[in-house]
């Protein structure tokens, strides 16, 4: 088993920044691949980032390109997210993900493990 526990969300201004952290612990050896969804009210879980625990292959999501940011530090087993000019359509609960299968899974059923989500709130 491999536990995931995030940080860094809050309320921030339209324009503003933020770094989301999640850090893996645990049975982390099988992990092939780090994701970052998010989820709005009423919406579906969506992948906004992944990258592999190995390599330099990384994903991003269409709406979140050129702002946001995935990185990882192996030495510290943690995966970050760094989220620049924030709008307030990026509100959501975010939750790292942690897979097994090969590649860069994008969709939530592909991920194994989930951290327990942290909130961010970005206001107009």
């Amino acid at each position: 088993q491999a536990r995931l526990v995030e940080s860094g969300g809050g309320l921030v201004q339209a324009g503003g920044s933020l770094r989301l952290s999640c850090a893996a612990s645990g049975s982390i050896f099988r992990i092939n691949a780090m994701g970052w969804f998010r989820q709005a009210p009423g919406k579906e879980r969506e992948c906004v980032a992944a990258i592999r625990w190995t390599g330099t292959s990384t994903f991003y999501a269409d709406s979140v390109k050129g702002r946001f940011a995935i990185s990882r530090d192996n030495a510290k087993n943690t995966v970050y997210l760094q989220m620049n000019n924030l709008k307030p359509e990026d509100t959501a609960v975010y939750y790292c993900a942690a897979g097994l299968a090969v590649g860069i899974p994008v969709k939530p059923d592909e991920y194994r493990y989930w951290g327990q989500g942290t909130q961010v709130t970005v206001s107009s």
